[in-house]
Formats: C-alpha cells, structure tokens, sequence
C-alpha cells in the first residue's frame, strides 16, 4: 500500500467518524485534503466510499428514516445528477467550488440569523436539486439537505441522510459512468478506501448517543459552516 493511499484511508476514517455522528460530512472533510493528496480521488472514489458508508448507516438506524422526505429530495437529486455531470465536463472546479462554498455558507448564516428551515416538498427538491449538482461534480452534496433536518432528532437525521446517500450517490456515481468520467483505477481506489471508512463508521457507534444528547443543529451548523469556508479558501487559492 502506498503512503499516499494510507494518508487517504486516515482522511476517510476521519470522515466516517464525523458522519457517522452527524448525518453527513465525510466528505467535507475529505473533498479538500484528498484534493491536495491527489486530485484523482475526487470525485469517483469518495462517492463509492461515502455510498458504503451510507449503507451501513441506513443498516444501523433503519427505522428513523424519513422515507417521504426522502422521496421528494431524490425527485430534486435525479436532474441535479445531470447537471453535476455536465459541470464536471464545462466548468472550472475553481469557479464551481466557489460557488458551492458561498451557498452553503450563506444558508449557514441565514439559520443562524432568523432561518428556521423544515424539510417541506419545495424546499427538499430544491436542496435535493443543488445536492445532485454539488454532489456529482464535487463529492459535497450533504449540507444543502442537511441543513433542512437541523432541528430533528439525532437518529432521524443520520437515518434520513443515509437513505438519501445510497440513492444519491450511486445515481451520481452511475450518471459518471455513463458520461465515461469513471475508470477502472477509480472504482479500486474507492474499494481500497471502505476498510479505512469501516474503521471510522464503527468508532462512531458507541459516541453518537452521547453526542445526540446536546442537540444535533449545532453540530450541523458548524460542520456546514467550516466546508463552506474551506471549499471558498480552497478555490480562491487554486
């Protein structure tokens, strides 16, 4: 195993640990230090790393998904998907992930201010929306829809996001390959990374009902936030 894939694994882990706590995040903070290790493992590998950590998630905490939240988000996530896959073959990533981290980070601060967001029909096909062009073409998808499930119970909302990460991202990971964006070489790297993510996923077992117990908005929030920020930095900077 080369030193390069080692570091990726410690990154995944990392990822899987924060997701497995709040719902999503994986690859908030994989997206930008995998970029710096080797931009070959975006956005195919993280996406096949995040799906099977979404699986085991969904396994784990079943019976609080929101199946019709779900249902409306993925109606938003089947055309995004298009759009992702033509922004990975139009447009600049510096631009994109500009963009991406100065939406986030504006929904961030309207929560905070006075936005209380519900997870209603309209506004999770929109998130669902911006999730499936976010998601495909950068491997960050989850604080769009996150963010509308800030005020629901731990549980609820990794469950729910689990869900929406098995359909969204294998749609993502699907509507790549069609578009002949993926290569053998990515989907092993992306096999290659599942035991480090497993390690992570199964750290975050006996943390997430302590961690359920102050509230999950806070977390949500800071997570969103810091990516946002990371991914305006990382983009003025490239």
């Amino acid at each position: 195993m080369s030193l390069g894939l080692l570091l990726a694994g410690v990154v995944v882990a990392l990822g899987g640990l924060l997701q497995g706590l709040v719902g999503f995040g994986l690859s908030l903070l994989a997206v930008p230090l995998l970029a710096l290790l080797d931009p070959a493992l975006l956005p195919v590998p993280v996406l096949i790393a995040a799906t099977a950590h979404s699986v085991l998630s969904l396994i784990r905490e079943h019976g609080h998904v929101d199946w019709r939240g779900v249902g409306w988000a993925m109606a938003g996530r089947l055309p995004g998907t298009l759009v992702g896959v033509w922004l990975v073959d139009s447009l600049s990533q510096k631009n994109f992930g500009l963009v991406v981290g100065v939406v986030v980070l504006l929904c961030v601060v309207l929560s905070v201010v006075a936005w209380r967001p519900s997870p209603t029909p309209r506004s999770l096909v929109t998130a669902g929306l911006a999730s499936g062009s976010f998601g495909t073409a950068m491997s960050v998808g989850g604080p769009v829809v996150g963010l509308l499930y800030q005020n629901s119970k731990g549980p609820e909302v990794r469950a729910t996001m689990a869900a929406f990460f098995v359909l969204g991202s294998g749609t993502s990971v699907l509507g790549l390959l069609l578009a002949g964006q993926v290569h053998a070489r990515q989907l092993w790297t992306g096999l290659a990374l599942i035991p480090f993510l497993i390690v992570g996923f199964l750290l975050s077992g006996p943390l997430r009902k302590r961690f359920d117990a102050g509230g999950v908005r806070t977390p949500v929030l800071v997570v969103s936030g810091v990516s946002a920020v990371v991914l305006i930095v990382r983009s003025l900077l490239s």
